[in-house]
């Protein structure tokens, strides 16, 4: 396992990452986004001056993360209508590049609506592009003030549920300012507890098949500082047996009705684990990962990844060999099954942390009560 303890002193570097951004140069609008197939090895921008490059940028995920590509998804529509693309047919690709994320569904929608009604309103082109941007732009202000309430209130929640203090946090996947317009969602909680002096330990599962939590997460805790280690997800058990977990944090893609949740292959074995082991297990979403119109886990479409990502393993800057452009690990033609999320039940969910509070027990009721109460606050 990589270790990796806490600061002592005072640290004034950066911690903040530029994961996307809206740019003007004189040669036309572009979206540049931080290329997270990249990292950790260099930080390198990728910029986007059509619909096309940021869909291939959304698939090869080098965007990636419920929040965050909801965002992107919205900036994408504002491209299109920016550089005079057909609305409607990027709108369309873009929501397809990853169909179990609600959240980029949801940022299109918003910003193809706001680029729709402006249209309607008042006829003009440059008008009704100048609204899609608007809807982007405030997308992407109301992610990063979702994220600091979900951290409050993730906090908050681990305080109650164990009030000795010294947390130790197991999370999966990444989840924190490289998925959001803020510090995340279920990371954001670790670093709240790590700011307040709280955090005992941050055991950061690798995910496989692409490494997630080894190239990212442990980037993401290691610039700010944080108490810590790396394990392969087949060694989480053993840490429960151990009695090394306090929490399991992670974060969602989508979130049905019921409250079952979508997230990285792999969160679901922990659900299993967490339970035999006492252990809460907390999801952590901004409200709009909810999806009302899907009734069930057994009704979320499930992406299904390339073998390749499971056969061969890819690195930067290391020569590569195999069809999908990396070092292969399986014989030749071995097929694999890759599937990007797995679903976890709502009985396993301990609470799910949001932006509006929290929910526990996870009951649909209970969900669609929130929601009730979101839109209240977003109408007024």
């Amino acid at each position: 396992m990589a270790d990796r303890d806490a600061r002592s002193g005072e640290d004034n570097r950066p911690t903040g990452i530029p994961v996307l951004r809206w740019e003007e140069p004189p040669e036309g609008p572009a979206l540049v986004l931080l290329d997270q197939t990249r990292l950790p090895a260099e930080e390198v921008e990728l910029v986007c001056t059509d619909p096309a490059a940021l869909v291939e940028a959304i698939r090869s995920l080098a965007v990636r993360g419920a929040p965050v590509l909801g965002i992107a998804g919205a900036y994408g529509v504002a491209l299109a209508a920016v550089r005079g693309f057909e609305v409607a047919e990027a709108a369309a690709a873009l929501q397809g590049a990853r169909p179990t994320a609600v959240n980029l569904a949801v940022g299109v929608r918003r910003a193809q609506t706001a680029h729709q009604d402006a249209l309607a309103r008042t006829g003009d082109a440059g008008q009704a592009a100048a609204a899609a941007l608007a809807a982007a732009r405030a997308l992407h202000r109301e992610d990063a003030e979702a994220s600091a309430r979900m951290a409050a209130h993730g906090l908050a929640l681990l305080d109650e549920l164990l009030p000795a203090g010294g947390h130790r946090v197991l999370t999966h996947c990444n989840t924190g300012a490289l998925v959001s317009g803020g510090e995340g969602t279920a990371f954001a909680v670790a670093l709240a507890a790590h700011r307040s002096g709280r955090l005992r330990r941050l055991w950061v599962d690798e995910t496989r098949p692409l490494l997630q939590g080894a190239r990212l997460t442990a980037y993401e805790a290691a610039r700010n500082d944080m108490a810590y280690t790396l394990l392969t997800d087949n060694a989480a058990g053993s840490l429960f047996a151990a009695g090394e977990v306090d929490a399991v944090l992670i974060g969602a893609d989508r979130i049905a009705a019921d409250g079952s949740v979508a997230n990285k292959v792999g969160s679901y074995p922990l659900a299993v684990l967490a339970r035999y082991h006492h252990v809460p297990f907390i999801v952590v979403a901004p409200v709009t990962t909810m999806d009302p119109q899907t009734p069930d886990g057994a009704s979320i479409e499930v992406e299904q990844r390339p073998g390749y990502e499971v056969t061969e393993v890819t690195a930067p800057q290391v020569p590569v060999a195999g069809a999908g452009g990396g070092i292969p690990v399986a014989p030749l033609g071995t097929q694999a099954y890759n599937p990007a999320f797995d679903v976890t039940p709502p009985e396993l969910v301990t609470a799910i942390v949001t932006e509006e509070g929290v929910v526990s027990p996870v009951t649909a009721e209970a969900l669609a009560a929130l929601c009730a109460r979101s839109r209240q606050v977003t109408i007024s």
